[in-house]
């Protein structure tokens, strides 16, 4: 199999028929964007003819039976985006994400969901555990503003945790979700409202097709397009074994910048960002020092602003309130939540209520009774920090 530092130059399809048979081609058993793009090189970018030859290679290869993708399959994919007031960018595409065409194996077809011409502004990545605890998370929230508010777009996976954060703090400025489904997938539920917000002045993307749930063999895919938009990638809060340090080596093989906050040595949820310090990575303690790493963005020009987003109001969206952070451990008991967000830096009771969305009287017993059992510590201040 050939192995190209780079796709091949190909011009994207301008018709229904093209476009079918480009997403034929790419749909079909055992053709993933390496193998799309070598098909087309020796097909000379001619996708009929590519799936013309896949019977015949698979019989080569052992495979009996072989057939490509049907057209009614991407019939219905094509009628599921536009139910879903998604688009599709092809390779090639004037509004194709610039970082992701310089990948090796940049998605032949890439779905997108809300304001397009974000994917063409400067962005930075902010990533990290999805167990993530109270500091983590406003940490995450105030790099996000601070680097929103420098020009830069702020890049994530819309999971639980710091990406939510991340993306709830550049709400206001331009926010990308690269998501592991389809970008009509609401994925997880608790990040529903998010979602939609989202959709309606940010930006979702996903290589997938409408409709498809994400698998676990998925994400770290959808972390090298993370990684691949991104002028760098933060890592906020991981563990050692965190999926944030795929996108992190993602990262580093495309000659990204890799940045990391640094956390407690006992707690395990920053295990992963001292492992990336130790390695080298750049060392952040708010936004300054991630603009002094990449560079503030140029002003941006009236013709690369996103179109205006409306206020949502009920009428328009009458699911969609503006609301605090969803708690990291959805659902669980009062203490599994506050076991969350606490880790070894301690933090305020009143800042763990509104953590919480609770009235501090009603977590005053639970709190108590942690203290009793030896699962957390109180310190000087209405400090309160996780034991052990």
């Amino acid at each position: 199999m050939d192995l190209f530092v780079s796709p091949p130059p190909l011009a994207p399809p301008t018709s229904e028929g093209l476009r079918l048979s480009w997403l034929r081609l790419l749909r079909s058993r055992r053709v993933g964007a390496a193998t799309f793009f070598r098909l087309m090189t020796e097909h000379d970018g001619d996708a009929d003819a590519a799936i013309a030859a896949l019977p015949q290679m698979a019989r080569a290869a052992g495979i009996d039976g072989y057939a490509p993708c049907p057209t009614e399959v991407v019939e219905r994919e094509l009628k599921a985006g536009r139910k879903a007031g998604a688009r599709p960018l092809f390779y090639g595409d004037a509004e194709y994400p610039a970082g992701l065409a310089d990948l090796p194996d940049p998605p032949p077809v890439l779905w997108a969901r809300g304001q397009v011409d974000l994917a063409r502004l400067p962005a930075v990545a902010l990533v990290g555990s999805r167990n993530t605890s109270s500091l983590g998370r406003r940490m995450a929230r105030a790099l996000s503003e601070g680097l929103g508010g420098a020009g830069f777009v702020v890049v994530s996976g819309l999971a639980r945790g710091i990406d939510a954060a991340a993306h709830e703090g550049a709400l206001a400025t331009g926010t990308i979700a690269v998501v592991a489904g389809g970008v009509d997938v609401v994925y997880p539920q608790e990040n529903a409202e998010l979602t939609a917000r989202i959709a309606h002045g940010g930006l979702i993307l996903s290589e997938m097709p409408p409709g498809l749930q994400p698998q676990a063999r998925h994400f770290p895919r959808r972390n090298r397009l993370i990684s691949g938009l991104s002028r760098g990638v933060v890592v906020v809060e991981a563990a050692a074994r965190s999926g944030s340090l795929i996108t992190a080596r993602d990262a580093l093989d495309q000659g990204r910048e890799v940045l990391a906050v640094p956390g407690h040595p006992l707690d395990p949820r920053a295990a992963g960002c001292n492992m990336l310090l130790r390695d080298g990575a750049t060392l952040v303690r708010g936004p300054d020092d991630v603009l002094e790493a990449l560079g503030t963005p140029a002003p941006r020009r009236i013709a690369d602003t996103p179109a205006p987003r409306a206020a949502a109001t009920t009428a328009q969206h009458p699911k969609i309130t503006v609301a605090a952070p969803a708690p990291t451990a959805a659902g669980g008991s009062l203490r599994e939540r506050i076991l969350a967000l606490l880790g070894a830096a301690p933090i305020a009771e009143d800042q763990l209520a509104r953590d919480l969305s609770l009235p501090e009287r009603q977590i005053a017993d639970e709190l108590l009774e942690m203290e009793m059992d030896g699962a957390l510590q109180r310190q000087p201040g209405g400090l309160l920090a996780r034991a052990g």
